[in-house]
C-alpha cells in the first residue's frame, strides 16, 4: 500500500509505504488526512491505515527544471493516443527526424501509432502533408516529477488537482 505525502503546503512531495508513512505519524511529524484499506493492529493500539499525510512542517524542495524526456512521458502526456491520427499509441516519433537534425525534446516528441510511424519514416510533416493533432510542450505539475504519481490511487485525486 502507497502513502501520498503532501508538503505543509498542501503540494505532493513524495509517495512512500504505509509503514513510513504511520512512523512519520507517530513521530509526530505528520498528520493523517485520508485513510484506506485495513486498519493496522499495534500491540498497544489499533491504526488507521494512512493513504494521504500532511508533513507538520515545511519541506524546501530544491528546484528541478522539469521533467525528463522519457518515452512513457511522452506517451503519457499525449494519453496513448496517435499525434497524426488519433489511434492507440505504442511507439513514439520525432516529428523533426533525427537524421534532419531534430533532438531528443518534449517540443520534438509525440505518440504515435506503428501504422503512422512506418508510413512517416524519416519524412519532414511538410513532404508527408501531415497535420499534429496537439501541440506537444514539456508537461508541468508535481506528478512528473513523482514518478509513482503515474498510477495514482483513488483517494489522492483530490489532494492532486489541488495541486496542479
Amino acid at each position: 500500500m502507497r502513502t501520498l505525502v503532501l508538503n505543509a503546503g498542501y503540494e505532493p512531495l513524495a509517495v512512500v509505504t504505509f509503514r513510513r508513512a504511520i512512523v512519520l505519524v507517530l513521530d509526530g511529524k505528520a498528520s493523517t488526512i485520508a485513510e484506506a484499506g485495513e486498519p493496522v493492529i499495534g500491540p498497544g493500539e489499533i491504526l488507521g491505515r494512512p493513504s494521504v499525510i500532511l508533513l507538520n512542517r515545511y519541506v524546501k524542495v530544491p528546484y528541478r527544471d522539469g521533467a525528463a524526456v522519457t518515452r512513457r512521458g511522452v506517451l503519457r502526456r499525449d494519453n496513448h493516443l496517435c499525434g497524426y491520427c488519433g489511434k492507440p499509441a505504442s511507439t513514439i516519433d520525432h516529428i523533426q527526424p533525427k537524421s534532419r537534425g531534430g533532438g531528443e525534446s518534449w517540443e520534438n516528441l509525440v505518440a504515435c501509432c506503428l501504422r503512422c510511424n512506418n508510413a512517416k519514416d524519416d519524412h519532414t510533416l511538410a513532404q508527408m502533408g501531415w497535420d499534429l493533432r496537439v501541440v506537444p510542450k514539456p508537461p508541468r505539475g508535481p506528478q512528473w516529477r513523482i514518478k509513482e504519481l503515474e498510477r495514482p490511487a483513488p483517494q489522492w485525486t483530490e489532494f492532486l488537482t489541488h495541486a496542479a
